[in-house]
């Protein structure tokens, strides 16, 4: 690889680090009482809890509604970065597919080592 396609990867994935750093996705569950916001990582940023909640005694349905809210923000994230970074995934990539955390980085690589074959 020489110094030209180097950096241009080097600034490809500077700006891809920047871009999914940004990310926040947030999801409420369906009553309303919980929100959640997480990080293009799935890494829970915030959590709300509505005063609300406490007024039925139930820690497992509490639980369970959190955790499904959690997880509705976590895919709120993932379809923003796969959007991100899709300018840097093979044509045939999709959500399901793609490995967000590395596709991106590989995907770059092979396209710079393609122009120093050339």
């Amino acid at each position: 690889m020489n110094p030209v396609d180097h950096e241009r990867l080097a600034d490809e994935v500077k700006t891809i680090q920047r871009e999914l750093a940004e990310v926040r996705a947030t999801a409420e569950s369906d009553d309303g009482l919980v929100t959640a916001v997480v990080g293009g990582r799935g890494e829970v940023i915030e959590l709300g809890l509505d005063p609300r909640i406490y007024r039925t005694a139930d820690s497992a349905a509490l639980a369970t509604t959190i955790t499904a809210t959690i997880h509705r923000a976590v895919a709120r994230a993932q379809a923003e970065v796969f959007t991100l970074v899709r300018r840097f995934l093979p044509a045939d990539a999709t959500p399901k597919t793609a490995d967000l955390d590395f596709d991106p980085f590989l995907t770059s690589l092979d396209r710079a080592a393609e122009r120093g074959a050339r």
